[in-house]
């Protein structure tokens, strides 16, 4: 068999190469170019010619034959373009998701089968296993057993699940492939764990053995977020407002959302309704005051006005500010200032609303807090940032998110949710995130997940992606 390795200059693609070739595969490199400008990258060079280089290198120190594809130009349409359409919408997009679905299995994989390759193969920390049929344990309502459909044999279903080092997982960067391209993939390094990578790396003394793992934009490079959006979207200096906890006490819908979480609860559950998120980031657990603090019977009887009411983000439009003009000093100059307002105040400037993202707390140059500084909504409309003080303002938490029809995509068509049902999974909505455990229900218009625990910056435009039980990956959608 005839394996293309995407040799990315990385430590995990040579190794990955390294191992089918030890297997007996007939295996060739190539390396894709997708982006040729370095003005908006942070060190101001082309990263890519150096990862060539090593690429080439690697390729040569396996005797394989090394091939190079430029593909910046469908990379800048289906990735870079898609980009800034998200942002401009105020809307936070996950460009390394696409970068897999749309370029390193499609438009890579058709450059790969010309050159008589019958698989692609990459460095992904994720295992995909084939199974004979269709059948196969799924979550049913509320956690119960079901039977999978079965599919006839001349077409197995493909079996995706988390990489065995917790540390390196890079399944969530996959949620969007589909059965087909998933036939065509090969992850050499998914069981392994990254220490074992690096001396398989060491002993066969490839070049990239010591390398430091990719940051960034995928093939882009690390860069200043704001300069590299700047070349399509312009800025537009706004107001940054922070809310107080006051404004949560009175808005209808806040409330109204409180008390439907009142009604799902267990009877006689005792504390805080779950509200807030005690998250503070991706290394720090997250303490649990109830593991599964619904009822489920509750839960699958929710209404649908109801879970689209958990599900609606809150507005901060109906926080106005008034000016009043006052005399100051000792010759009583005439000033004007910001009347009081007990929901939030005027904190500081920005200079596009497009340029942040929910959770956000870097860029925002607002002082005189004890704790740090959040962005909890954005109003791309008005060019407004809201903001507020600390992990717990109520304003970084939700318990609920709607994922529309059409943002659905089951990597296991053969399980997808029928409208009216309910299932248990595990889901994570960002990168390295900890899966949470949640209920997924499917109503008319769209998927509903309520998670047990609040999620601090649940952002639209990322990817939600759902995992069974034993880590395979089973769907996602956009937020």
């Amino acid at each position: 068999m005839k394996v293309c390795v995407g040799l990315s200059g990385g430590v995990d693609s040579g190794v990955a190469a390294l191992l089918l070739k030890q297997q007996g595969y007939d295996v060739f490199a190539m390396f894709m170019q997708n982006w040729h400008d370095a003005d908006a990258t942070l060190h101001g060079d082309c990263e890519w010619e150096e990862d060539k280089f090593v690429a080439e290198m690697t390729a040569r120190k396996l005797g394989i034959p090394f091939y190079f594809v430029d593909l910046s130009k469908e990379y800048r349409q289906r990735v870079v373009d898609y980009m800034f359409d998200e942002y401009s919408k105020g809307r936070t997009p996950n460009p390394d998701v696409l970068c897999n679905r749309e370029i390193k299995f499609d438009a890579f994989l058709r450059v790969a089968k010309k050159m008589g390759a019958d698989m692609v193969a990459t460095g992904h920390y994720c295992r995909l296993e084939p199974a004979a049929t269709g059948k196969g344990p799924v979550c049913g309502p509320q956690g119960a057993a079901s039977t999978g459909i079965a599919r006839p044999k001349a077409h197995p279903i493909y079996h995706i699940y988390e990489g065995v080092d917790p540390g390196k997982d890079q399944s969530y960067f996959l949620c969007q492939l589909s059965q087909e391209q998933l036939a065509q993939a090969m992850f050499p390094i998914g069981g392994m764990l990254k220490s074992e990578v690096r001396a398989i790396a060491k002993e066969a003394d490839l070049p990239s053995a010591d390398k430091k793992d990719s940051q960034g934009i995928c093939f882009v490079g690390k860069v200043d977020l704001p300069t590299f959006l700047q070349q399509k979207l312009q800025p537009a200096e706004g107001d940054v407002v922070e809310v107080y906890p006051a404004f949560y006490d009175a808005d209808p819908l806040y409330q109204r959302q409180r008390e439907i979480v009142a009604s799902l609860l267990k009877d006689g559950f005792e504390g805080p309704l779950p509200m807030i998120s005690h998250y503070i980031s991706e290394d720090k657990a997250t303490p649990v005051e109830d593991a599964h603090p619904f009822d489920a019977a509750k839960v699958e009887a929710c209404s649908d006005e109801d879970l689209r009411t958990l599900a609606t983000p809150l507005s901060y439009e109906a926080i106005h500010f008034e000016t009043e003009t006052y005399r100051s000093g000792k010759k009583h100059i005439k000033k004007t200032r910001w009347k009081e307002n007990p929901f939030g105040v005027m904190a500081g400037r920005h200079e596009g609303a497009q340029f942040y993202t929910i959770g956000q707390r870097k860029g925002l140059n607002i002082g005189g807090h004890k704790d740090s500084i959040f962005v909890i909504a954005t109003d791309i409309a008005r060019n407004i940032i809201y903001v507020g003080e600390g992990h717990t303002h109520p304003g970084l938490s939700r318990l609920c998110l709607r994922v529309a029809p059409e943002e659905l995509h089951w990597i296991r068509p053969d399980l997808e949710m029928a409208v009216g049902e309910t299932r248990r999974y595990r889901v994570r909505i960002r990168y390295r995130q900890p899966l949470q455990e949640a209920t997924l229900l499917r109503r008319e218009d769209g998927l509903y997940i309520l998670f047990d625990n609040a999620q601090r910056g649940i952002t639209p435009g990322q990817f939600a992606v759902w995992y069974a039980a034993d880590g395979e990956m089973i769907g996602s959608g956009v937020i």
